[in-house]
């Protein structure tokens, strides 16, 4: 019997290089799933962001966030009836993440202002999947795809983005959050592993954070 995911809304979040965009696209496709992906290649401010990241934090993060709205605005409100489920590689939340990792506290206070007014109508996602993976494996997979603007990125930096993750995962009691301990997993190549997160995505979860293993 087919596996069934009844979840109507599927939020995909990681750190950088964890898999997150791969896995969307293939539970998308599987599931005949409407797809959201996040478009950050397309900030002009990224590159420059990695060389300077004390002068153009505030602009990249600025960037993302409007541009985050924009898509998810028009994606969310465009009902279409033959494909009711959303699979999405980003939580808006991850917007006020990487903000508050990244700016000092007088641009994170007018950061978090201009968020909770465009936050205020995103319909929250059924299930959060956060695919978690050490930092080593994180830099390894960086590595592999080989994206210029990504090079510079340092292991205690993508250190910093996973404990600000987990940390607001402990303060969202409204909202049922599964931590994949994925390890060295390559779902993309190994069907077994891929049909293991797929089993354990389709269950039924309360609210609160749930640590899971393959």
């Amino acid at each position: 019997m087919a596996l069934t995911i009844s979840h109507p809304f599927i939020a995909i979040e990681g750190n950088i290089g964890a898999g997150k965009t791969t896995l969307s696209r293939m539970l998308a496709q599987d599931l005949k799933a409407k797809l959201i992906l996040e478009a950050f290649a397309d900030n002009p401010f990224l590159p420059l962001f990695y060389d300077h990241p004390e002068r153009y934090a505030f602009t990249v993060e600025l960037f993302f966030m409007t541009e985050r709205h924009k898509q998810l605005q028009a994606e969310l409100s465009q009902k279409d009836l033959f494909q009711e489920r959303v699979i999405a590689d980003y939580y808006f939340y991850k917007t006020l993440l990487f903000a508050r990792n990244n700016l000092t506290e007088a641009e994170y206070r007018l950061f978090q202002r201009l968020f909770k007014v465009l936050n205020a109508n995103f319909p929250k996602p059924d299930v959060l999947v956060y695919l978690h993976r050490p930092v080593d494996q994180l830099m390894a997979n960086i590595k592999k795809r080989g994206r210029s603007f990504e090079t510079d990125i340092k292991a205690d930096y993508l250190q910093t983005i996973q404990q600000a993750y987990l940390d607001f995962f402990r303060i969202q009691p409204n909202l049922p959050i599964l931590i994949l301990q994925l390890e060295d997993a390559d779902f993309q190549s190994d069907p077994q592993h891929y049909q293991a997160i797929k089993e354990l995505i389709a269950q039924t979860y309360p609210t609160g954070v749930h640590y899971l293993s393959l």
